[in-house]
């Protein structure tokens, strides 16, 4: 009878041992598929805001801004990054404001592009941490996803400049008091 119990414990730390190789593989996989998911967000929202910088450009009449974004909208996955990194310099150095719909869109699309590259650098680490680990690497759980690569462009947040002020009001003209309350003689 206490071989018995021998034999139960065996199979339970079995048990547990494929439960978690299980797991672990089984996360692998998730986080590979989310890191694929968050690089075609990214892209897609590169892309919007490479149209609606394009569109910016053409309302401002800017050449240097449309060729950056033209290559931006052209670029191949090799030259990517340097293509969205010349078109956040060039987006820098436009002025945009705030009563301008397409400078707006072109704020709007740098914002969500600023979150999905955010959330893609989290998954693409969290990815490569699970790499690393030993039980990963010893029974090569990962090697049927390519190492994901982080996306390395400038910070893509953009800040409108502030409308003109209205101007200054007209003086109110008041009758100057004299030292002792009595209005000054015309």
């Amino acid at each position: 009878m206490p071989h018995m119990w021998w034999l139960v414990g065996a199979v339970a730390v079995i048990a547990l041992i494929a439960v978690y190789l299980s797991w672990t593989a089984g996360r692998v996989d998730r986080l590979h598929i989310r890191v694929a998911s968050a690089a075609r967000s990214l892209d897609a929202h590169l892309l919007r805001r490479a149209a609606a910088a394009a569109v910016l450009a053409e309302a401002h009449l800017s050449v240097e801004l449309y060729a950056a974004a033209r290559i931006a909208l052209d670029a191949g996955p090799q030259e990517r990054e340097a293509a969205e990194n010349d078109l956040t310099r060039q987006l820098r150095f436009t002025p945009l404001s705030v009563d301008d719909p397409a400078a707006e869109s072109v704020i709007a699309a740098s914002r969500r592009l600023g979150l999905a590259r955010q959330v893609h650098t989290d998954l693409v680490r969290d990815a490569l941490t699970a790499r690393r680990r030993p039980v990963v690497r010893l029974l090569r759980m990962a090697r049927k996803h390519e190492r994901p690569t982080y996306f390395d462009v400038d910070d893509p947040t953009l800040y409108p400049v502030p409308a003109a002020p209205p101007p200054p009001a007209p003086p109110l003209i008041h009758p100057t008091p004299t030292p002792d309350n009595r209005p000054a003689p015309a």
